[in-house]
């Protein structure tokens, strides 16, 4: 890896070696400048979780990702500048039917800093989530950005769960501690995210990024931009206008 590049990339310039600042650094950089998107679904194109594959999309094309590309390329910065980190299986919640989604439904990532004993759970690819890693063994809320967010012990792993800007609480998802091989076992969800009409991936586009004041999100009929946790939306009915948005906020060009 040419970790200049990928630092040149996220726009992260300050000193990089592998303690609890970097790590917090670093994952904030990534979702203030590498997006959460799954445009390729929809315009048929495969997407390919091998390293090269993730290297020339997120780092040369300037593009984005859904969790196991952002997460899979992320972890192997975070490996190369000395962290230990572990791939695990997180699966979706949800909630009209009180369940969880499939194995492998969600890849995130185990930190742990050289010679200490606090684990981390970092994610740069949930989308609007917190934005540095959380303490795994805290069993205390993470206040975060005007959110906050808690790791509860649940069945032989973790839950997490987000309270808003407006103090409502949400379930976001479950994940075990299992370490596991990536790509690999991740492939066969991630091609089943490309083609089952159950995937919310194939039912819809998004293309959502970490803002200094909130975030900014674009999927396929609304402009919709948070602000010190205001919400807007703004509605567009044309394609055209739809690669004007994505150009003017993310600097995307399909």
């Amino acid at each position: 890896m040419e970790t200049a590049a990928y630092l040149t990339r996220i726009q992260y310039r300050e000193p990089v070696k592998p303690d609890v600042e970097t790590l917090h650094g670093l994952q904030r950089a990534h979702m203030l400048t590498v997006p959460f998107e799954n445009l390729d679904i929809g315009l048929n194109r495969p997407i390919r979780l091998d390293l090269e594959s993730l290297w020339n999309k997120l780092i040369i094309q300037r593009r984005g990702g859904f969790c196991y590309e952002v997460n899979g390329l992320f972890g192997w910065l975070l490996e190369q500048v000395g962290f230990e980190v572990t791939y695990l299986n997180a699966r979706d919640y949800h909630p009209e039917d009180d369940s969880f989604g499939i194995d492998f439904d969600h890849l995130v990532l185990l930190v742990r800093v050289p010679n200490e004993p606090t684990r981390w759970l970092a994610d740069v690819g949930w989308g609007d989530s917190f934005t540095q890693p959380l303490e795994l063994d805290s069993p205390a809320w993470q206040e975060q950005d005007l959110r906050a967010y808690r790791l509860e012990p649940f069945r032989h792993g973790y839950q997490l769960w987000q309270r808003g800007y407006q103090g409502e609480v949400e379930r976001q998802y479950f994940f075990d501690l299992l370490p596991h091989q990536f790509p690999a076992e991740y492939e066969a969800t991630c091609r089943y995210h490309q083609s089952s009409p159950q995937s919310i991936f194939t039912r819809k586009r998004i293309i959502s990024r970490l803002t200094d004041d909130g975030r900014v999100s674009l999927d396929s009929g609304r402009l919709i931009l948070t602000k010190n946790g205001r919400r807007s939306e703004h509605p567009f009915e044309s394609e055209e206008e739809f690669h004007t948005l994505l150009k003017q906020y993310f600097d995307i060009t399909l």
